[in-house]
This record gives structure tokens, sequence and C-alpha cells, in this order.
């Protein structure tokens, strides 16, 4: 299998970058759940309720 020139450019981009620092990924982690928590609580739509169900019935 050949990578593709997009493929190639992530894998030296992820290389160049250091990896965030425990502490940040902490802050990062509990701001997303509290921007998100409201989010858990909406009802879901009709439309993805309707996929939601095909998507079960197709694994069984």
């Amino acid at each position: 299998m050949t990578k593709t020139v997009t493929e190639t450019k992530l894998a030296a981009d992820e290389a160049a970058v250091p990896p965030l620092s425990s502490g940040v990924r902490r802050h990062l982690g509990k701001s997303l759940r509290s921007h998100y928590a409201g989010c858990l609580t909406e009802p879901v739509g009709e439309r993805l309720e309707a996929l939601i169900t095909r998507l079960t019935k197709s694994q069984k």
C-alpha cells in the first residue's frame, strides 16, 4: 500500500509537534466536558434517533 501526500505530511507534522503535558491534557478534558455537558441532557433529534435504530438493528 502506498501513502498519499496527505498521510505523509500528517506523519511529518505529528513528529514535529511536542506532546501536551498531562496538566494541559487534564485542563482541556475538564473544559471540554463542562462545555458539552448540556448536550447529554438534550433530547436526540428524530432523524438521529432513526439512524441509531437502523444501526442497532444492522448489528444484531
